[in-house]
């Protein structure tokens, strides 16, 4: 198989996926757990892996999560996923959520993220994901930036 046919359109892995915030879900101040949300990111980001890959994949890091609005019970929580770039099996997933409230329609910007999924083969090893293939400019800024931060990452491993 060509490189060119394993590759996949950046527009085709994305993802959207709401939650409903409970009072099981929010600390005692109303306010849905950072973990929480945590854990709803990384289940966002594994499906526009999967979307993307047609493979296992598997969390490999979660890096420049920063929170900057709190979503409330009662609210709504939107995620929305896309990859940025694939390097050979690992590729970076961008995650935002918003909150919204289900009466005025109101959205506020509660977080985002930067997830590293890495694919596995049929063997449980990494392996190779298809390429990613952008449209658009905001796309190819998105794949390129994304090249910067894996710089930064490999950067600030420990070496052994």
């Amino acid at each position: 198989m060509s490189e060119l046919t394993s590759a996949k359109l950046a527009s085709s892995s994305r993802v959207e996926m709401t939650q409903f915030v409970l009072p099981g879900y929010a600390n005692s101040f109303g306010n849905a757990f950072g973990g929480r949300v945590m854990q709803w990111i990384d289940l966002a980001a594994a499906m526009a892996a999967m979307r993307h890959t047609r493979m296992p994949v598997v969390t490999a890091s979660i890096d420049q999560l920063a929170f900057h609005g709190p979503i409330r019970v009662g609210q709504i929580a939107i995620l929305k996923a896309r990859v940025n770039a694939v390097f050979g099996s690992s590729m970076e997933i961008e995650v935002t959520v918003e909150s919204e409230d289900p009466r005025s329609g109101e959205q506020r910007l509660c977080c985002d993220a930067f997830v590293t999924f890495v694919a596995l083969g049929k063997d449980g090893k990494p392996a190779k994901a298809p390429l990613l293939l952008t449209e658009t400019e905001d796309e190819a800024r998105r794949a390129a930036e994304a090249a910067v931060r894996r710089a930064e990452r490999i950067a600030k491993r420990p070496r052994p």
